[in-house]
């Protein structure tokens, strides 16, 4: 499970739990498929919501959709941390979190919270650090944005307004590294 965009470290997933409006879970579909997740999931969404997506990128045919009908039902790769959203005092800021290699990302509900039995699977807590709560699709646009500014092989910022940022230095392959046994 490789992210599909270049310079990008590990595989990340995105879902929501209890999602009731499919332009949200188009949305959220859409976004994914353009930050390069390996898949997107839901936690027991309406049939409908699953059935009818709003997504003109048509997503859903490039990358899998899972849909798990309770959080007991929930199956992630053994490695994936799962790293929850929510607006709580306890999260972490955004801003300041150190991505796992290996994420699965879940949001709350368009009215709603993460559920206790979802929250106590979280790995990682994070927030948004906003005045109040954003529209799902958005919230999760931010935090792959997030993801791939964080774990992405860019240039550094110019230092300046407007400066330029320079080139990103070639990828280098070292040699071998030669360890010495510690006895």
């Amino acid at each position: 499970m490789k992210s599909l965009l270049p310079g990008s470290r590990g595989y990340f997933a995105i879902g929501v739990e209890g999602v009731s409006k499919s332009v949200n879970l188009g949305n959220l579909l859409r976004s994914a498929h353009a930050f390069g997740a390996s898949f997107v999931f839901a936690i027991g969404a309406d049939p409908r919501v699953m059935e009818t997506r709003a997504d003109t990128s048509k997503a859903a045919s490039h990358i899998p959709l899972y849909h798990w009908r309770s959080v007991a039902e929930m199956s992630l790769p053994k490695s994936c941390r799962l790293v929850g959203l929510e607006f709580i005092d306890e999260a972490s800021e955004l801003p300041s979190f150190a991505h796992p290699t290996q994420a699965a990302y879940v949001l709350g509900p368009e009215r709603g919270s993460l559920s206790p039995a979802l929250l106590a699977k979280c790995h990682h807590i994070v927030r948004i650090p906003t005045a109040f709560s954003l529209n799902l699709a958005t919230a999760g646009a931010i935090v792959m944005y997030d993801r791939l500014r964080s774990l992405g092989r860019f240039a550094a910022r110019p230092v300046a307004e407007g400066g330029d940022a320079g080139l990103l230095p070639p990828h280098r392959q070292g040699g071998p590294r030669k360890r010495r046994r510690q006895a």
